[in-house]
């Protein structure tokens, strides 16, 4: 038990470890060596918990990504009334500026997906239970009579991810303001809904 603690704490700290380095080199070019450095071990004895580096950061991305999911998901249940989850879940769905971690790191992951199925299949789970949770808000408030959507649920919903994934490059490029984004998105909400979320 206590060997299977440490090496959990050990894939734990490598994951940081490449995280970091993604952040710092970027996919393109990143080596095993770079990530061994930011862990401060060798490349070997990260090849003694991963097969090679695509399987590092595939699982980096994962587990990403599944805080990423969390994160919002709890955002969102945290209110009762469709129009508060509404806009919980546009906030928490706009990276805070250039220097936000973790959409930063699920963008820099993302030209993986352009050439490799697994890749790719993960980078489609996370568009599902993005669409997912929007379109469980958005049932919600035409239950509770708050909203009158313009459109089946499942395609408002695609569409606020959709144009989601479009701002938020421009957030961590530096080109947009959180603000201007949330003020963007809250627009499609009124012309969708019928309802126009709080200013933020």
């Amino acid at each position: 038990m206590a060997r299977s603690k440490d090496q959990e704490a050990r894939r734990a700290q490598l994951g940081e470890a490449a995280a970091r380095a993604l952040l710092n080199r970027g996919l393109e070019g990143l080596r095993l060596r770079d990530v061994a450095e930011e862990a401060g071990v060798t490349p070997a004895a990260v090849l003694y918990y991963y097969e090679d580096l695509d399987a590092l950061m595939y699982e980096t991305f994962q587990q990403g990504m599944e805080r990423f999911c969390r994160e919002r998901e709890a955002a969102v249940e945290r209110h009762a009334d469709a129009r508060e989850r509404l806009t919980a879940c546009i906030a928490s769905g706009v990276a805070s500026g250039p220097q936000d971690r973790l959409p930063r790191l699920l963008f820099e992951y993302w030209p993986r997906t352009l050439r490799d199925p697994k890749a790719a299949a993960l980078d489609s789970a996370l568009t599902e239970r993005q669409i997912s949770v929007y379109q469980g808000v958005l049932v919600l408030g035409e239950a509770q009579g708050r909203f009158t959507l313009t459109d089946p649920a499942r395609l408002v919903a695609a569409n606020f991810v959709a144009m989601e994934d479009g701002y938020q490059m421009d957030v961590l490029a530096g080109r947009r303001s959180p603000r201007e984004v949330i003020a963007a998105l809250h627009s499609y909400a009124r012309a969708a809904t019928g309802y126009l979320p709080d200013a933020p």
